[in-house]
């Protein structure tokens, strides 16, 4: 019987094959427990902060709670905002206010390196798969002097995501899998990072910061602030 590569197999899981084992025994009760969970008032919209720089950040975006951002969490969670209103960010105890962002829509805010009181970058981030049986993987280029940025599988792996202009992110569906992952910019390579082993209906955030001589690659689960707060 021919037996499959790691890399063989993970390759096909990212190219969103038939479902894994994990997808396809999926709790029920899972499925049930998002189908009745509390939802956000209708005009919602969802906004997090990411700070690419070498020094943490007291951050909080509209009625959320402050959250500590930096190069051990690079983001936040994402803040439910009303859409179509501007909101108060709130970056190292200053408040300033953001434009308006659509009901619906989900945005990432890069801080700027240079300074916290620098403006910010808006990422649209999308609503993303709407496959409950599948997870997300979300890359972002946030490196320094990397005009593209490329992920891929450690060990010359198959590529996930190509050509990523600077300040962008992408993002695709993938079977739940275990993967260790690599950031490059040009011929730098960051080290690798273990990818968590995801769900069905996870969301997972990389970010690639650094410089393009010597990228970082970390990542975290991309969560929302519960509802009501």
């Amino acid at each position: 019987m021919n037996i499959r590569s790691p890399i063989c197999f993970l390759a096909v899981a990212l190219a969103v094959s038939p479902l894994s084992v994990a997808a396809q025994h999926a709790p029920a009760e899972g499925r049930l427990a998002q189908l009745y969970a509390a939802r956000p008032p209708a005009g919602s919209a969802f906004v997090r902060v990411v700070n690419p720089g070498t020094a943490a950040q007291k951050v909080a975006v509209g009625n959320g709670a402050e959250q500590n951002v930096g190069p051990a969490q690079r983001a936040t969670r994402y803040a439910i905002v009303e859409g179509g209103k501007p909101f108060n960010l709130r970056v190292a105890g200053a408040v300033r206010s953001q434009p308006a962002v659509a009901a619906g829509s989900f945005t990432t805010l890069v801080l700027n390196p240079a300074g916290a009181g620098r403006p910010l970058q808006a990422i649209a981030d999308g609503a993303g798969t709407t496959d409950a049986l599948k997870a997300e993987i979300r890359f972002y280029n946030l490196a320094g002097s990397c005009p593209q940025a490329k992920l891929a599988m450690a060990g010359n792996g198959p590529v996930v995501f190509n050509a990523v202009a600077a300040g962008a992110g992408t993002a695709r569906a993938i079977n739940p899998v275990k993967a260790r992952l690599v950031g490059s910019c040009a011929t730098h390579d960051s080290a690798a990072f273990e990818l968590p082993v995801l769900q069905p209906g996870d969301r997972y955030s990389l970010f690639l910061t650094g410089t393009g001589s010597a990228p970082v690659l970390q990542g975290l689960p991309a969560t929302t602030d519960p509802v009501g707060r």
